[in-house]
């Protein structure tokens, strides 16, 4: 059973990499291309967290890069963006056409930053709600802009295609009092990075098929934040077993992994049908029921849903599942899949995706999915087990929900060679990295010898020193 279990999770590293983009070691480039005129920008979305918080929602009202003809805007619609979920994961958040310039520096113009956490010490676990403030020095109570200086000039030209990587650190905006509890004030804390072209993966994006253009090799989803988005595909997009681009039709939820184009849309590396059911919830788990075996009972803090459940948004649920036989993974797809992921392997902390129906005001679950996300921590000293490569293990010790479910044990991750590392030269460099703070990204499963989670890490992260 070990072997097996070793087997199919060093497969996941394989495939998870291969979706994500494989590389030994990433770091932020300049964007450069040739004269005058204008070029495009997109703008990717990250977060750094805080423990026990399972929501962060904050309105970003407008994005402005500061150049050396003039400011543009890049994002002037308000958006509402839930930061806390985007822990290890990359979503778009916005994409323009800008006048061709070297630009410096971006002003962000936010608002209404709204704090969801969860008090573990309760059974069920509780939420609790909190509007939050920002600091006297940095705005209004409700309103600030923050501008971030660029580490390198973003250049962009002619026809080109350029990137603004955003990060909002939660961890170091949100304060806390001499107990380590959240006060509701906020000082935001938010790094801006400029990308390379090449550099425009998404790793999660999520959505409502809206149309589909076969001969096109096309179909539209209403993603995110509001955004309708065109996606392509070619003959190395990768589909879940049974759908390709002519199978695709309404009602469906796609998940898609891809790179941005020139024009705003994107060229996909797999898209995933989740499910056909109109309705869903998404969220993190926090309670199972019973704590082991066959899984009857799932209590969720539900950060998404369809439109027919959105009064269940940063709430907490609890869903009757034992009805429910059809589990699968995201991105994931071949006779591993139920090995790893089933209604036995069920724990807290996974983020997971529940379709179903939804009638005279009662979901009915049919399927379970589970889902990328990320985990911070701190590195283990001397826990970093280097087999090949990139391929071994390390322990991270975390303090909120996972370190909850593994009763303040560290949690252990699975990588591999086709792992991304950033801003860090791969698994080997960790070994001399002391107690430094970490953050994995992938999918989080359950060592069927102990019960406990392990994660297979898509991405390894050292997030960015305060600027």
């Amino acid at each position: 059973m070990k072997r097996f279990f070793a087997t199919a999770l060093s497969l996941g590293l394989c495939l998870l990499g291969a979706s994500c983009g494989s590389s030994s070691n990433s770091t932020s480039s300049t964007t450069t291309t040739t004269s005058a005129q204008s070029a495009s920008v997109f703008v990717t979305g990250e977060d750094a967290p805080l423990a026990s918080v399972v929501g962060f929602d904050l309105t970003i009202n407008s994005i402005t890069l500061n150049g050396t003809k003039g400011t543009p805007q890049v994002l002037s619609t308000a958006t509402t963006v839930d930061f806390a979920r985007l822990l290890g994961l990359r979503s778009p958040l916005a994409f323009n056409t800008v006048p061709a310039d070297n630009y410096s520096s971006a002003t962000f113009s936010i608002s209404n930053p709204v704090i969801s956490y969860v008090d573990m010490s309760t059974t069920p676990p509780t939420l609790a709600t909190l509007n939050g403030q920002f600091s006297p020095t940095t705005g209004t109570a409700t309103q600030t802009t923050v501008t971030v200086n660029f580490p390198t000039p973003m250049v962009v030209g002619t026809n080109g295609l350029a990137g603004l990587r955003m990060e909002f650190d939660i961890r170091q905006s949100l304060a806390v009092d001499g107990n380590g509890q959240i006060t509701g004030m906020v000082n935001p804390v938010i790094f801006g990075t400029p990308v390379s072209a090449s550099n425009g993966q998404v790793t999660d994006l999520t959505g409502g098929l809206v149309s589909v253009n076969a001969g096109n090799n096309s179909f539209v989803i209403q993603g995110p934040y509001g955004h309708q988005l065109t996606v392509y595909v070619n003959n190395s997009t990768a589909f879940n077993t049974g759908w390709n681009i002519n199978a695709l039709a309404t009602p469906a939820f796609i998940g898609v992994q891809g790179t941005f184009q020139a024009d705003g849309s994107l060229m996909a590396t797999n898209v995933e049908v989740i499910t056909t059911s109109a309705s869903f919830l998404s969220g993190r788990v926090l309670a199972v029921n019973p704590s082991s075996g066959p899984v009857q009972q799932i209590t969720l803090w539900v950060g998404e849903t369809s439109a027919d459940q959105v009064s269940d948004v940063d709430t907490i649920q609890t869903i009757d599942v034992s009805a429910v036989t059809t589990y699968d993974m995201c991105f994931f797809d071949n006779l591993f899949t139920n090995a790893l992921f089933n209604n036995k392997s069920v724990i807290v902390g996974q983020r997971v995706f529940i379709g179903g129906s939804f009638a005279g005001n009662v979901f009915t679950p049919q399927m379970i999915s589970l889902r990328f996300q990320g985990v911070y921590g701190t590195l283990t000293q001397g826990s970093v087990n280097v087999i090949n490569g990139n391929a071994g293990t390390f322990q991270l010790q975390n303090n909120a929900l996972i370190g909850y479910s593994l009763g303040g044990a560290p949690l252990t991750v699975a990588t591999g060679n086709a792992t991304l590392f950033v801003n860090t030269l791969g698994l080997s460099a960790l070994q001399s990295g002391g107690a430094m703070p970490l953050v994995a990204g992938g999918l989080l499963f359950v060592d069927p010898l102990n019960s406990t989670p392990v994660m297979a890490a898509a991405v390894v992260a050292d997030p960015p020193l305060t600027q």
